[in-house]
Order: C-alpha cells, then structure tokens, then sequence
C-alpha cells in the first residue's frame, strides 16, 4: 500500500521504517526543516536502537522517501498516518494543535477515498471530535481509525515487530481490515473495538503502569520508616502472577514523553467530565515527589548543598535513549543548581538534548569519570549499564569527601561500594555505612 506518514518523531519514524520495511511504499511527511535535512542527507535526527538500519535499507530499496509537502504527498495515499506531537499545556490538557492543523490540511487536500490512521495519543472522545470537525465534511469519503502504539523508547523497532496486541477502533468493519493488513507480517492478537475505547486503552494501559511504580515507590518510602529493603520485597511481591515483576522498579520515578503527559491528560479529562480520578492524582504527585526527594537525601548525607560538588550520571529518561522530556534528572539538576550546588553530569546519547535545558554552569561530558572528578556526592539517575559497571575503585580515588553515593534507581551493589569506603544511600534500600 501507499502510506504517508505525517510527523518524523520517535513514533512517526518507527513506523514509516517498519512499514517500509515490510514492503509499503512510504513517504514520511516532516515540516521541520532541519530534520527534513537530515533525513534527507541519511542522518537520524534521533537514537533508537535498531532504525539505523531499517532507514537505510529502505531509503535504499526507495521503499522510503521524506517531504515537507503534505498536500502532495495526499495524492498518492491510501493510507494517512497520523503522528504529530501531542504534548502537555501547563494545565494537563493535551495539546492538539498540530493533530487539528493536520486534520484540516488533509479535508482540503483530499481528491480521492483514503483512510486517516491515528497514531498520535489523543484522548478519548477525540477521534469522534474530528470527524465532526474535519473528515465528515471532506469533498471525498474519509475513513477514520484509531491504532494507538504501545512502542517503548529504546527498543521501539522490536515493539513494532513484537507487540502484545495491536488495537484497531473504527466504525467500519472493512476498514479495520484493511489497517490490519498493514500488519500481517506481524504474529500477536488483533482486537478491534470502536473509536473512543481504542483511545481509551493507550491511555489506561499507560496510567496503569505508572500506577505501578508510583505504588512501589509509596511502598519503598514506607521500607526506609520500618526497616524493610525494596530490593527483597518488589521480587517477591513481582512473583504473584496477578501483579508481574514489571515495573515494581523502586527509585527516582517515571519520565518520557508518555507517562507523564498521558497521566496528566487522563486526569484532565476525568476533571473535565465531572469525574475527580483521586487514585490517578496520588500517581502523579507521587511522582514528583521522587525528584525533590533525592535531593533531600542529598542534602542530609552532605549536611547541605551549598557550594558541593555532585556528579549526575545519566540525563535521559531511562537507558539506551537519547530523550529527556520529563526525565528526572533533569529536574533534580534544576533543583540542586537552585540550592546552590556545584553539578556535573554525565550520558552516553543525551548531553547534546540535555545541554539546552540545563543551566549553563552545569558541566557535562560523556565521560563519567571526568565529571567525577573532585565529587562529593554521586546521583546514579539512568542505570546506563556502563555506569553500573565503572571501576568503583578508581572513582573514590576521583572523588572527595565524604563519597556519598545516592542510587536513584537501585541498580548498585550496596555491599561492594560501602567495603570501599562509600556512604551508599538508595531507595527503600536498608542503609549500609562504612564502619
């Protein structure tokens, strides 16, 4: 089939790789000229492991190609994928500018039947909005669908080839069976619904999750007050099949461009039919407390922040991505800068995203061991597996008193680092000090 694919962000340009890999013709609709650029001239304008490749073979094979021309690239479609940013406006409402601006780009353009496909996140009730709005009154038949991803950064292009379920809502039967031809080369259940409840699940599946860690993060604060370790009560309650070991990583909190917007949103969405999501509200303030509260434990085991030197090893949300949209560390830098502290910080991927966000006096390399040098204090904010694997020896050899080590996500050996001499300090990790 000929797709388009509007929006060259980490979901747009998984897809039109994969989809061109899979043997569609695709053009990947890009208004920003400096990403457009780069696509063109073979450079990612992102990391995602694994899509190096598939771009290149398939802008190779000419099965994939880049414009900025929505209007002609309309001409050709049998499809239209929508996948435009939706981020957060200061009041948790989710941002659908672009999604509107695309919509009525696509009614005016339309000379011939297509089929609009959401990949964006939008929340429920939306898609019946823009049909009302925009596809019900084209001059040709539009169909409209709803096929939230489920993609996870850092292994975007496995999730496209591996999901759980691909979910389809549309209105019309032979339409959801021509979106689903899009995936059969992909094995997982396909489950089509109507327009509203496919929103729905993207949204609920992404509070739910949160809702896990935000639980088991409550539940480490409480291990700290009582004397039990996190890391011996998240495996065992992990083992009840009914709950799962995913996500019951205890720590510094969720970041990324999902979980923070999509909680946000759904709470928005709930205040804004008459419904007060008490248990979603707790998710997202507990969260945030993760944050001020590394910088807390900071400040005590410093006895204050106010001209000490901390290392930050990691920037990005989570590893093996170069995003930082609402990553913690990003936060807590502010926070430490703010309170007079001395930071440098170290990523893999992420310094060039990071270096705009942070304040100017903050140093960055992607050398670890050179931000370390001359440290007090060290935060371990994104379990890199090369920061987890550092000569730990050689780094108290960098650092100054009193070493402190802060784990923002419980990925060290408490035992190895207090024999060397460390005060290590995680979360909801019995406390280990060197005698």
């Amino acid at each position: 089939m000929k797709i388009v694919v509007v929006g060259m962000g980490y979901v747009g340009l998984v897809a039109a790789c994969c989809l061109a890999r899979s043997g569609h013709q695709v053009i990947g609709v890009e208004s920003a000229p400096e990403k457009l650029s780069k696509l063109r001239s073979g450079i990612l304008p992102l990391y995602e492991e694994g899509l190096e490749e598939v771009y290149r073979k398939t802008v190779e094979s000419q099965h994939l190609s880049f414009t900025d021309d929505l209007r002609e690239a309309i001409e050709v479609a049998d499809i239209i994928m929508i996948a435009v940013g939706t981020p957060s406006l200061p009041d948790g409402r989710v941002d659908l500018s672009q999604v509107y601006e695309v919509s009525g780009t696509i009614c005016e353009a339309a000379d011939h039947p297509f089929i609009v496909v959401m990949k964006s996140t939008v929340p429920p009730g939306t898609g019946k909005y823009l049909i009302e709005r925009f596809f019900s009154k084209a001059r040709v038949p539009i169909s409209y669908v709803s096929n939230p991803e489920f993609l996870r950064e850092g292994i975007a292009v496995w999730d496209w080839y591996h999901p759980d379920r691909i979910v389809v809502g549309c209105d019309d039967a032979r339409t959801a069976e021509k979106v689903l031809e899009l995936y059969s080369d992909i094995e997982a259940p396909k489950v089509t619904m109507d327009i509203t409840s496919a929103e729905m699940v993207k949204y609920a599946s992404n509070a739910f999750l949160a809702t896990k860690i935000s639980f088991i993060n409550e539940i480490a604060n409480l291990c700290e007050l009582v004397g039990a370790d996190i890391k011996a009560v998240a495996p065992a309650v992990g083992m009840d099949k009914r709950i799962g070991p995913h996500f019951l990583q205890a720590g510094l909190g969720y970041g990324g461009s999902c979980f923070p917007k999509d909680t946000k949103g759904l709470d928005f969405v709930s205040t804004f039919n008459g419904y007060s999501f008490n248990l979603l509200k707790a998710v997202i303030e507990v969260n945030a407390k993760q944050r001020i509260l590394a910088v807390r434990k900071l400040h005590k085991l410093l006895g204050g922040l106010v001209g000490r030197r901390i290392a930050v090893l990691g920037l990005a949300f989570k590893p093996n991505t170069d995003d930082i949209r609402e990553a913690p560390a990003i936060d807590i830098i502010r926070y430490l800068v703010d309170e007079g502290a001395e930071v440098a910080a170290a990523d893999p991927l992420a310094i060039r995203n990071a270096a705009s966000q942070l304040p100017p006096c903050v140093k960055l390399s992607p050398d670890p061991y050179e931000v370390l040098h001359g440290a007090q204090a060290v935060l371990l904010a994104t379990e890199w597996p090369q920061f987890i694997v550092l000569d730990w020896g050689k780094v108290k050899g960098l650092m100054r008193e009193p070493f402190v080590i802060v784990d923002g996500r419980n990925a060290l050996d408490p035992e190895k680092l207090t024999e060397l001499g460390f005060i290590y300090c995680g979360f909801g990790v019995l406390p280990k000090f060197r005698g």
